[in-house]
């Protein structure tokens, strides 16, 4: 159930993505129905948002029955992943009410931007739900005042904040409308106007640090976590993402951004958020980046609770 929301949640940004690109957003000038009707609807816009805001249902009912089962399954060694099922839950509440206020405010660019943003938390909370489903959490020694134990180390932190942002960005890029401001590549042409051109210069500058940022991850993760089961496996597929959706961006730029070639993008943008956060997540359970000194078992009754390291046999081995 769990997967399935993620996925599901994953569906609901690629389509709202089709939305804004294909200018649909005001398909329908009412909410919940669209022009008074639930169905059939014949008009293209309309039938675009209408349907997006039923995929919103599908993924409000599997978030609420995901965070049900978390509920329940909390004391079978998941129960990391209750807060995230609640979190995902509480953003969807937030993303059905900015939905409202976004189309009663006729798409005003505050509401977008808020809707947005909730929609990337929404897809976070609903991947890491899915990989603590997966992955009983591991237990680290108990910090030290001196020397703490960090679960996932900043390299990890800086890259899913990295994701987070360059998609925002991206999104409001095809928000303000921009595509066509940057029609090559790597700087955009000087006639354009000059608020659109900043704005699509700022999205490829952090595209920049955020690729450079991805990649570190990707590879801190292979060299370090390889004997994490998955691991190196999301961190390849991380990689080959980054690199794909940065050539994406690459062509629609110098093709002057058509629609499908910005469907494709938007898609692969989400999906380096969604495989950073799992990858991130799965450090995260299995407290990957923390120095042991001593192994714990990942299964058992206490895999979530935290142990302390056991002292030094002797004298000298302490020295």
């Amino acid at each position: 159930m769990a997967i399935g929301t993620a996925v599901a949640a994953y569906a609901l940004i690629i389509f709202g993505s089709h939305v804004r690109v294909s200018d649909s957003g005001m398909g329908c000038p009412d909410w919940p129905l669209c022009s008074g009707q639930v169905g059939p609807i014949f008009e293209f816009h309309a039938l675009m948002e209408q349907t997006h805001r039923y995929l919103a249902a599908v993924v409000t009912i599997l978030a609420l029955a995901t965070a049900l089962l978390a509920l329940r399954a909390r004391t079978q060694n998941r129960a990391a992943a209750v807060r995230p099922a609640l979190f995902t839950v509480g953003v969807i509440v937030v993303q059905i009410a900015l939905g409202a206020l976004t189309v009663i405010a006729g798409n005003a660019a505050p509401t977008v931007a808020a809707h947005l943003i909730a929609g990337v938390a929404m897809l976070g909370g609903a991947t890491v739900t899915a990989v603590c489903s997966l992955v009983p959490a591991r237990a680290t020694p108990v910090p030290q005042r001196a020397n703490p134990v960090r679960r996932l180390g900043p390299v990890g932190w800086v890259a899913i904040g990295s994701a987070g942002v360059l998609f925002v960005t991206g999104s409001l890029v095809v928000n303000a409308g921009a595509e066509q401001a940057c029609a090559s590549f790597p700087l955009c042409p000087p006639e354009q106007p000059g608020a659109l051109v900043w704005l699509h210069l700022l999205h490829r500058g952090i595209a920049v640090l955020a690729g450079a940022a991805l990649i570190t991850f990707a590879i801190h993760a292979w060299r370090r976590w390889s004997v994490i089961p998955g691991a190196r496996g999301l961190a390849a597929t991380l990689a080959a993402v980054v690199l794909t959706t940065a050539t994406l961006g690459v062509f629609s730029a110098l093709l002057s951004a058509p629609q499908d070639l910005q469907d494709l993008h938007l898609a692969g943008a989400a999906a380096v958020l969604a495989i950073s956060m799992a990858l991130g997540a799965l450090g995260w359970l299995t407290g990957a980046d923390a120095d042991r000194h001593v192994k714990v078992p990942v299964e058992g009754p206490g895999a979530d609770r935290p142990t302390q390291a056991q002292p030094a046999a002797s004298t000298g081995a302490q020295r």
